[in-house]
């Protein structure tokens, strides 16, 4: 079975493995794994020491502002986590930068950053349980007092639920904004050239000049500033939710 509904996800079930539903946002998920392995496999082929490519030092570049960034912010015992903060970044712009293409944007859908937060939220508990062991873990939740408990655990539960729902409420309202402007460009263009008389104004009124151009200068801002800015949050709460679950 097939489903496409005004730009909803895709939806079909492969019947050989038992029918498990594929998503659009699964299908450009893997694709933007497929493409960004690509782009450092070919970033980081035929390195040198000396006179390096421009490619290498491109490469060596995002590797140390990455570097640099779980550095400052995890410190030096943590950097085993470079590669997920890394691939998390990567892979939330590319995601977000999807419906550039006319692709169905990923972190438009609530499941895909709700599965990233609770990798995060896993990672965390494990440091946690690490760090204070299992009963130091459980006894957490009764301070500081025994009826702080149901307090404690929600407050637990939800910040997957927080660092999910934000990445993708600020995705699909940018989406949502980002149409209004456009509609109500239509709409101007056509009440501002129906002013001219007869045919011509018809005619102009149904050319979305205002259409053309504006819409770009938004899309800088809620395509490539948002999409950056959201991955950048998600990947600090990461940084910092496991960094400081020990302590």
């Amino acid at each position: 079975m097939k489903l496409e509904v005004n730009g909803a996800p895709i939806y079909f079930e492969i019947p050989i493995l038992g029918g498990i539903p594929i998503t659009g946002s699964l299908v450009v998920t893997w694709g933007a794994m497929i493409v960004l392995t690509l782009v450092c496999a070919w970033l980081t082929h035929d390195m040198k020491v000396r006179g390096i490519s421009k490619r290498q030092a491109v490469a060596e570049t995002i590797y140390g502002l990455v570097y640099g960034l779980v550095r400052d912010n995890m410190g030096q015992k943590w950097m085993g986590y470079l590669p997920l903060v890394t691939a998390l970044f990567g892979l939330s712009v590319s995601c977000s930068l999807a419906s550039l293409l006319g692709l169905w944007s990923p972190t438009a859908d609530v499941n895909t950053t709700l599965a990233w937060a609770l990798v995060v939220f896993a990672l965390i508990t494990y440091h946690k349980i690490r760090g204070h062991g299992v009963g130091g873990y459980l006894k957490s939740y009764t301070e500081p007092i025994f009826l702080m408990t149901p307090f404690n655990i929600l407050g637990e539960v939800f910040t997957p639920v927080s660092m999910a729902f934000r990445h993708f409420g600020n995705i699909v309202s940018g989406y949502v904004i980002s149409m209004l402007i456009y509609a109500a460009l239509i709409a101007a263009n056509h009440a501002l050239f129906g002013l001219l008389p007869g045919v011509v104004g018809e005619v102009l009124g149904n050319i979305p000049f205002l259409g053309i151009g504006i819409p770009a200068l938004f899309s800088l801002y809620f395509d490539w500033f948002g999409s950056f800015i959201q991955a950048f949050i998600f990947c600090m709460l990461t940084m910092i939710f496991i960094s400081t679950a020990e302590d």
